[in-house]
């Protein structure tokens, strides 16, 4: 009986040591997702996306500076535009500059790489022919 206590001990310990990590998308990704899904021409405010948040199943009370903390770093970001107040209060709206350079800069990348893989097989065949 003793040694099993301690066995229980040990594996209590080695489960809290265990970072858990939450299952779902993140604060940040669940914000955008809101943001994007409101048709305000001047934004969402913080207490509609909290509303929203929680119409999906999320724990807006427990996690309400999870919430501040995702908004302020998405405002930094430059992924979302704030359009009234400060810090995590006001209104909150989708910074399309951003996105169309993101989709630029996606649209840049393939054909460089392309143009990369073309190059780097011209030299094979060449040095295939010089033999």
């Amino acid at each position: 009986p003793p040694a099993s206590k301690a066995a229980a001990a040990a594996k209590k310990a080695a489960g809290a040591a265990k970072s858990r990590k939450p299952s779902g998308p993140s604060v940040t990704e669940l914000l955008t997702q809101a943001v994007t899904a409101s048709k305000e021409r001047g934004g969402i405010s913080l207490a509609a996306l909290k509303k929203s948040l929680a119409a999906s199943g999320y724990d807006v009370e427990k996690n309400n500076s999870r919430i501040k903390l995702g908004l302020k770093s998405l405002v930094t970001k430059g992924t979302l535009l704030q359009t009234k107040g400060t810090g995590a209060s006001g209104s909150f709206k989708l910074n399309k500059k951003q996105a169309e350079t993101k989709d630029k800069a996606a649209r840049k990348k393939q054909p460089a790489a392309t143009a990369a893989a073309k190059s780097a097989k011209k030299p094979a065949g060449a040095a295939a022919a010089k033999k």
